[in-house]
Parts: structure tokens; sequence; C-alpha cells
């Protein structure tokens, strides 16, 4: 795991991954294989969501949370599903919303609801996992304009649902490109625009290109493939025009929105395609003026931060519990 530091020159990418990848990865990755896991790219989408759902859905007690309440929030003439964790009714806390990870495609709030609660007690939150229209069913921008949305409607709603004290837009993956986007269309549209305190990035998706070091060296072998993001892209976009949107490629903002954000904790992983896309969102958002923290959690695979408990006989990683616990840390500190 390293800290960096995105004020000093650059690091070379072939030192962004350690040399062995951690025994609990390790551990889950070998027993994928045993079991004979499918290709997601050999998958159709229902396939995958059932799948992916079934793996990251353990049949385990929920960390117990005082109050969870899932409702439809109504928004432009449709419904939005979101569920939302209060770990202390009786206060008025800071509110994060949260959007979960899978490609624009796959997740939901089952899948990824231990990271929901876990931000939520950690960061001593009112989290509000949001369930944004998946593609192909819908392809983008449908997951965008829900993310925006479900934002707005939190920091309108924030006194109803228990919050009031801050606002905070956070994701994994997928869910993290929404989470950044959502911020800088905050700064695009200004006049009535939620007011966004801080950003928690989990390995975000910032570029639509495959031409780095981290998709060479981890292109298969490491949960997350080359083959699965060009799978996901498939899905999510009509057409390559589309990958040259900034919406999709938040790294591709001018400077003069970058500069206007909100700070950002960011975590990546060695065993990552996306990892260098990351390191390159984070020196840009530095170079622009943005405060950033970054860590880097070199011996890690994608998608690790929700892997602290896996459906049997799946073993979970005890280094998601450190990324939790480091997430609700910067969350407290953005709001102390």
């Amino acid at each position: 795991m390293m800290e960096i530091d995105h004020t000093q020159s650059e690091t070379d990418p072939s030192e962004r991954r350690a040399e062995t990848l951690d025994a609990d990865a390790q551990a889950l990755l070998d027993a994928l294989e045993e079991a004979g896991a499918p290709d997601l790219t050999h998958l159709s989408p229902e396939q995958a969501r059932t799948l992916l759902g079934d793996l990251f859905t353990p049949d385990v007690d929920s960390e117990p949370i005082a109050q969870v309440d899932e409702r439809k929030i109504r928004a432009y003439a449709r419904d939005i599903r979101v569920r939302i964790y209060d770990p202390d009714p009786d206060q008025a806390l800071p509110a994060v919303v949260y959007f979960h990870g899978g490609g624009w495609v796959v997740g939901g709030l089952d899948s990824h609801d231990k990271v929901a609660r876990a931000l939520a007690t950690e960061g001593g939150c009112v989290v509000v996992s949001v369930d944004y229209r998946k593609a192909p069913e819908h392809e983008f921008p449908a997951a965008v304009e829900d993310a925006y949305l479900a934002t707005k409607w939190t920091a309108d709603n924030a006194e109803e649902i228990g919050a009031g004290r801050g606002l905070a837009v956070a994701g994994e993956s997928a869910g993290g490109t929404l989470a950044t986007v959502v911020a800088q269309m905050a700064v695009e549209k200004d006049v009535g625009a939620p007011g966004i305190d801080h950003q928690l990035l989990f390995y975000p998706v910032t570029n639509h290109s495959y031409d780095t070091h981290s998709y060479e060296e981890n292109a298969d072998g490491y949960f997350l493939t080359g083959r699965g993001m060009v799978w996901f892209w498939n899905h999510y976009l009509r057409d390559d025009i589309d990958g040259a949107n900034l919406r999709v490629s938040p790294l591709r903002a001018r400077e003069k929105i970058l500069a206007e954000l909100p700070p950002v904790t960011l975590f990546s992983c060695g065993y990552d395609p996306l990892r260098d896309e990351q390191f390159a969102y984070a020196d840009a958002l530095a170079d622009a003026g943005v405060p950033v923290e970054h860590t880097n959690y070199d011996d890690m695979i994608h998608d690790f931060a929700n892997m602290s408990q896996l459906s049997d006989p799946f073993p979970g990683i005890d280094a998601a519990n450190d990324v939790q616990e480091r997430a609700g840390e910067a969350l407290r500190e953005t709001f102390e």
C-alpha cells in the first residue's frame, strides 16, 4: 500500500504494482478458478447479473444500522429507487450519495449493501445508495442522469432524511465515475446545483481508452480483465463518440472545471487494468489545485472494497475492511 503525493513528480507505472498479489486476493482468484467461474464476456447481461449478484450477496447477517429505508424518489417523470442508511436518526448527519460498481451493467443495492453500511457507520453519515438505470436496457447517459438527479434530490431533501451538515458523493468503479461526473456537472450547472463537499472514489473508470501500462500488465487473471472492460463499454455506450464525452471520460474535462471540484479521496489497486487512468486523473486534479488524498493498494485487485464477505465457498479479503475504515475516516475529517 502506498500513499501517493501528486504534487511531486509522476510515479513510474511499472512501480505501481507489488511483486506479489495479496494472499487473500490470490485465494479468492484460486477459488473462482477451481469453481469454474465463467468468463464474464461469455455471458449475457442477465447471466452476469445473476452470477455477480450471487457472489457479492453472502447469506450472512448485515452490519446493523439504526434505520434503513428503501423508497422511490420522483425525478422528472420517472422513479429512482434508493436505499437510505441512517446510523443515528436522532442527529442531523452529513449525507453521502453512493453509486455502486458493476460497469454500468451489473450490481445493485443488494450486491453493494455492505459497502453502503460501512460508509454509514465508519463515516457517521446518512448514506443514500442509488439504484441507477443500467445498460444495455438503458445506455449512456441514463445512469448519469439518474446519478445527478438522485444527488440533487438528496441535497434538496436533506432535512427530511436526517441529513443537513454537508454532502459527499462516493462510488466504486463505474459508480466512482458517476460520482466524479456528478461533481463536474454540479460545477458546470452552478445555479440550483447541489453543493458537494467531497468526492470519495474507489478505483473509478476515468477514460474510455485501453492505452495504458496497467491495461497491458493486468489484462487477464486479476478479476477485472481488459476483455471485461470492452464487454462493459460495448453494453454501455452507443458508439465510440460517446466514449469521448466528458460524462463518460471525466479525465478529459477542462482544467477550468477540474479546478472547481471539491477535494478527493481516491483508492486504486496495483492489479487493476484501470489503475493508470486513476493515477492520471489524480495528477490532473492535483495540477488543477484540487486537494487529493490517494492511496494505492499495490497488491490488490479491482473491486476489493466490496469483498470483505462473499458467498460460500469464496473467501473474503481482509483489506476490504481497511479501505472501508480509511474511507470512513476521510468522511469524518471532511465534516468534523
